[in-house]
């Protein structure tokens, strides 16, 4: 039978796997009409939530790099007191050995930048960079938190970063995200945005399209 969508669930059932389904097909109570749908309504949700976290990702990236530079210079993809400030690691994500072998392939600053892991730049957000780098700037890359103390805006950011970051992953695997507190964590990827602007914060929150399929949700 053809749902409401457009499209029954045998169908999405032999291109995506049953197994994909079983979900979505659980949360709907075992209604194929409604399995379809929620499938629908999780991934146009997650296209949506693309370009808030678009700004907030970039945004946040590039409070770091003027940060760096500030300390480092413009080359400090290739400055070894930059390198050795980094966290090496035995297990799990090592950002010193990220760094050295992305500019191994990139010819310029911004092609580091843009090829580092977003993991990458969360990290630096972490206590071991307090005096290093974050010390009387963070706040002034990020003028609108009403906050007063640089390791307290450090710890929020963190926080939000790794909201989006759990998110994204689920997103680039393809993965349910219906089940999250999505009204929560896309005010934390606004979060983000505005506490770099409240002008492009504003704009973001006028254009993006997760808030009006919230409560479309199956």
């Amino acid at each position: 039978m053809t749902s409401a969508t457009g499209l029954d669930l045998g169908t999405l059932q032999s291109v995506l796997s049953h197994p994909r389904l079983t979900t979505y097909e659980y949360a709907a109570g075992y209604d194929p009409d409604r399995a379809v749908s929620l499938y629908m309504w999780n991934a146009q949700v997650a296209s949506a939530l693309m370009f808030p976290m678009h700004f907030a990702e970039v945004a946040t990236r590039n409070a770091v790099v003027d940060a760096i530079e500030d300390v480092y210079g413009p080359n400090w993809p290739w400055e070894q007191t930059f390198e050795r400030s980094l966290p090496t690691a035995r297990n799990g994500f090592d950002s010193r050995r990220e760094l050295i072998q992305v500019r191994q392939a990139q010819p310029t600053a911004g092609k580091v930048v843009a090829e580092l892991k977003f993991v990458f730049w969360q990290k630096m957000f972490t206590q071991r960079f307090d005096v290093r780098l974050w010390d009387g700037r963070l706040l002034g890359l990020f003028p609108n938190s009403g906050m007063t103390g640089d390791a307290q805006l450090r710890t929020r950011i963190y926080a939000d970063l790794e909201v989006i970051r759990r998110l994204r992953n689920r997103m680039a695997h393809h993965e349910p995200i219906f089940y999250r507190n999505l009204t929560v964590e896309l005010a934390q990827v606004l979060d983000l945005v505005e506490l770099r602007s409240m002008r492009l914060g504003d704009w973001v929150r006028s254009h993006e399209q997760v808030t009006p399929l919230l409560p479309r949700k199956p």
